[in-house]
């Protein structure tokens, strides 16, 4: 066999599994059917933030780990798309947020000062910010220095991946509802819009719950300022509603006025691949080869994607004694 691990699945899921298993002396090839770009990890918003995510304590520790690395990552925003930028979350306090808060550095309870108008509580903190297409081409040009390649092409099924290379790893996605026969995967349709930046130079979000379809964050990017969003589930829809993103851009004018004279640059629908829990354990595919299924994690994939790819890869060294390193 020409590769030691079929990675299936190029959003930030797969491909920062794929540059792990590389970069410990894999010869790894990642299979998709769309380009990095066309993935909804591409229009994602980017902010370090658990959301709609589970089992908790699992989140808790794969985004700690992930803090951990996009952290380092943040001190060359140029080459890796990742910045650390201060913000603010209204509608909650530290004492609500999950275990994982305690582990993020300096994130604290908004003074009275602090706290947005409209809201009693809110809390204060500088997280990774993630422009997430110049990091999806860092994480491609990362997995070519470590020899990994990147293959177009739909897959049928993992059991095809399988007699290709004895370790698949099946970072799929939605697409994880045909190839693993998973009922459980869904769509969480997202729309945001990206205007130009009136002079916004902190994120900030409001609390919502888990069942909320319609959600309120601003997010400075380099390419503009991402307005958001929508959170509505087993919608497959990609058409971006006109409705929809005025509704947006007036929900985040009350938050900074000056928008509402901001140029509009682009809409944008992306698909969450949601489940009730993130799937991440190893099987057998006929055949006998190795699978590790590492996908269903809605609407908080770069937030956990370094810490779940680690788990993977560890899975996968288990199982495949052939690795540099593996055992």
């Amino acid at each position: 066999m020409a590769s030691d691990a079929i990675v299936v699945g190029s959003g930030v899921i797969g491909l920062t599994t794929a540059v792990l298993l590389a970069e410990r002396g894999a010869r790894v090839e990642v299979w998709t059917r769309e380009t990095a770009a066309q993935t909804t990890s591409a229009v994602a918003g980017g902010l370090w933030w658990p959301y709609r995510i589970e089992p908790a304590d699992a989140v808790a520790r794969w985004a700690v780990a992930s803090l951990a690395v996009m952290t380092e990552l943040a001190r060359r925003p140029e080459e890796t798309g990742v910045r650390r930028v201060d913000g603010t979350e209204a509608g909650t306090s530290a004492s609500e947020l999950g275990g994982w808060a305690r582990q993020v550095p300096g994130l604290r309870d908004a003074t009275p000062e602090e706290t947005p108008r409209g809201w009693d509580r809110a809390v204060r903190a500088r997280l990774p910010l993630i422009d997430m297409p110049a990091h999806l081409g860092y994480l491609q040009r990362r997995l070519g220095a470590a020899g990994g390649t990147v293959t177009l092409r739909p897959v049928n099924s993992l059991a095809e991946a399988g007699r290709a290379a004895p370790v698949v790893v099946n970072c799929s996605g939605l697409g994880a509802g045909h190839l693993a026969a998973d009922p459980h995967v869904h769509p969480v349709q997202g729309q945001l819009v990206v205007v130009e930046n009136p002079g916004v130079t902190e994120w900030f979000g409001a609390a919502a719950d888990g069942r909320a379809t319609d959600t309120l964050y601003l997010f400075p990017q380099p390419y503009g300022l991402v307005l958001g969003g929508t959170a509505r589930p087993h919608v497959w829809d990609r058409v971006p509603s006109p409705a929809v993103a005025q509704t947006l851009i007036a929900r985040c004018a009350r938050v900074h006025p000056a928008l509402t004279e901001s140029r509009v640059l682009a809409h944008r629908v992306g698909l969450r691949p949601a489940r009730h829990r993130v799937r991440l354990e190893a099987g057998r595919l006929p055949g006998g080869a190795l699978v590790v299924h590492n996908y269903g994690h809605g609407g908080a994939g770069v937030t956990v994607s370094w810490g779940c790819a680690q788990e993977a890869v560890a899975l996968a060294l288990k199982g495949f004694k052939g690795f540099k390193g593996g055992g």
